[in-house]
């Protein structure tokens, strides 16, 4: 019996490090004691009550069977990281850290609140990663919403975004392990830009899904299925890791594995890829 107190244990540590959560953060969201929750991780309490499963289904967004039914043979061979075949990863948010401090230094050159200038971006946004608008028009389009002079966003956000160096050193370690790919929602030309300011690791990619270029967006269908054609692989053998859990959640309805970065603990998130992905 001993086991299966610590398969439940660690079944809630498993959707606990899917959902992109610490231990604090999950026993916080379920009203539990820090010490209550590592205990049942680690198989010490034998027998939570149905209250504490039912609280902490709830902080992670699953069914009580989720946690109290152990997965079918067939799906847990399935997560098994030698499936992977290909790992796609988000730019914005993974492998560069962008800290909106475009918004701040607009903010501050203009006079205009930070949230005006920040609800017309997200305005015209979508827009600009769908391409159907250029990096210019976009430019111009936020320049005459905000009522100031003209201004090129490009250099604003080039001049704001970093990369994100433990990325850039898993990324570059993996090439080789793995068929590498970035799926990115981004406006026209930004990811050429990064590559020249070496701000991208300048390897070979297997694929690049640019939004600007396929015409498509996350969390739309059609970038995932192009994603797929792209890549040779459906399902479980991609591994896609982003910082929207809603991105996320698309990507799973086509039962891909998917892992949320979270980029303020960029060597956790990093740590959980190689983790999945059976390297170090």
């Amino acid at each position: 019996m001993a086991s299966d107190y610590k398969q439940l244990g660690d079944r809630i540590q498993q959707l606990r490090q899917n959902a992109g959560l610490t231990q604090d953060d999950l026993s916080d969201k379920a009203g539990l004691a820090y010490s209550t929750l590592a205990k049942i991780e680690r198989g010490a309490i034998k027998n939570p009550s149905v209250f504490t499963v039912a609280e902490l289904a709830k902080a992670l967004s699953v069914q009580i069977e989720d946690i109290l039914t152990p997965p079918p043979e067939a799906k847990l061979a399935k997560s098994k990281a030698s499936s992977v075949k290909f790992l796609y990863v988000d730019m914005n948010g993974v492998i560069v850290r962008f800290y909106q401090r475009a918004f701040v230094r607009l903010s501050r050159e203009t006079g205009i609140p930070i949230d005006r200038i920040e609800t017309t971006f997200w305005h015209y946004n979508d827009a600009a990663n769908r391409g159907d608008m250029t990096t210019e028009e976009f430019s111009q389009a936020m320049a005459q919403h905000l009522d100031i002079d003209e201004f090129n966003w490009v250099d604003y956000y080039l001049d704001a975004v970093e990369p994100i160096s433990e990325t850039f050193k898993c990324l570059m370690a993996l090439k080789g392990k793995v068929r590498l790919g970035i799926l990115t929602n981004t406006m026209p030309g930004l990811i050429d830009e990064l590559k020249k300011r070496n701000y991208i690791p300048n390897i070979e990619y297997d694929v690049v899904i640019d939004s600007s270029v396929v015409k498509a967006i996350k969390p739309e269908p059609k970038i995932y299925e192009i994603a797929e054609k792209m890549a040779g692989c459906k399902g479980q053998e991609i591994f896609f890791v982003d910082d929207s859990r809603t991105n996320l959640m698309a990507a799973e309805r086509f039962d891909w594995r998917v892992l949320w970065f979270d980029d303020f603990r960029p060597k956790e998130s990093v740590g959980r890829i190689q983790a999945a992905l059976g390297v170090r």
